[in-house]
């Protein structure tokens, strides 16, 4: 659901970047009152298992489209609000710029449309209420499913909005939001799934984290944290560098949408006023666009063969590097926020 900078104009891409700013600034300010040094730590190696998840796209049978993990909601489980919604913007932000995963324009409405909603709608108001801490595995993965399914709803539901109101005459609003909703709902039952897997994982190793009951009460110590983050470092490392591969190719929610209603995955963005700046500098930036190496020029058989064998590699390349700089990205926000709430 990362939107490109053709969906939205200037002034609605402006409004969402001042909205995410502002979001970011209190998510900073609450995180240096309430955040826990032990999830300092938590925070690079999540921020970089969620890049990695983003990468593998499943098929949704019978449509014709994809999904991906968004992520945001098991931050906020694990993290907190305040400190998952600055652990995807980094995420975002990475991806945007050095990935060209996302527009530097649509970056504002992508960060808070995949960000506010699991962590401060969804979460507090349909997680908690469901499975506050204590509760079994059961009213988790029910907890897991409701609010993933409403923070995926909204931010479907919001790409639609900020779209409209971008006066995008080729994706009228009813047309859209029909296609938008339901192929989002199945996309956030997988989630759902995954997040309550991976919510009862590190409740069994480390249930501090989580506030849920064990019946490993030991474990939740120091050489249980080194186990949470180990755990999910490997993990992300396999997913960003191998299971990447096995990715599906379908057009995700958003483009199988867009491609119903204007028959194109994307439509073309202007190449001259702001949006031709963000994609110059999205250009220079991105140096593994698409998750693969810039694709040379291809002149004959051999050429194109070798560029197809090099694909792989240019998607572990991508998810290990990806990772490694979401982690770096994350954990140092984390470490100067804790660092200032102790000077």
């Amino acid at each position: 659901m990362h939107m490109a900078d053709a969906l939205i104009s200037p002034a609605v891409g402006g409004v969402l970047w001042a909205a995410t700013a502002g979001t970011v600034a209190w998510s900073c300010r609450r995180v240096r009152q309430e955040l826990d040094e032990r999830k300092v730590p938590l925070m690079g190696v999540l921020g970089a298992f969620v890049f990695a998840a983003q990468m593998i796209n499943f098929t949704i049978p019978g449509t014709g489209s994809s999904g991906h993990l968004g992520g945001a909601l098991l931050l906020a489980v694990l993290l907190g609000p305040h400190a998952a919604f600055l652990t995807i913007a980094s995420v975002l932000v990475v991806q945007a710029l050095f990935f060209a995963d996302g527009g530097l324009l649509a970056l504002g409405c992508n960060i808070f449309n995949l960000g506010f909603f699991p962590a401060f709608i969804a979460y507090p108001f349909i997680y908690r209420v469901i499975a506050p801490p204590g509760s079994g595995q059961g009213r988790v993965t029910a907890a897991s499913l409701a609010a993933a399914v409403t923070g995926l709803q909204l931010g479907a539901f919001a790409v639609v909005l900020e779209t409209v109101a971008s006066g995008i005459s080729a994706l009228p609003f009813t047309s859209f939001v029909l296609l938008m909703q339901p192929i989002h709902l199945a996309i956030g039952a997988v989630e759902g799934l995954v997040t309550a897997a991976v919510i009862g994982f590190v409740s069994r190793v480390h249930p501090e984290i989580t506030g849920l009951p064990t019946f490993f009460p030991e474990r939740g110590s120091a050489s249980g944290l080194r186990g949470v983050l180990l755990t999910l470092g490997v993990m992300a490392l396999l997913t960003g560098g191998i299971v990447s591969w096995f990715a599906s190719e379908n057009p995700d929610g958003l483009e199988w949408a867009i491609s119903r209603v204007t028959g194109s995955d994307e439509l073309a963005a202007p190449r001259d006023g702001f949006h031709g700046t963000a994609a110059s500098i999205q250009e220079k930036v991105a140096f593994l666009p698409d998750y693969s190496f810039p694709a040379p020029a291809v002149h004959d058989v051999s050429h194109a063969a070798a560029s197809a064998g090099s694909g792989r590699l240019g998607t572990s390349v991508s998810g290990v590097v990806g990772g490694a700089l979401t982690l770096g990205v994350a954990f140092l926000i984390g470490l100067i926020l804790r660092h200032r709430a102790s000077s």
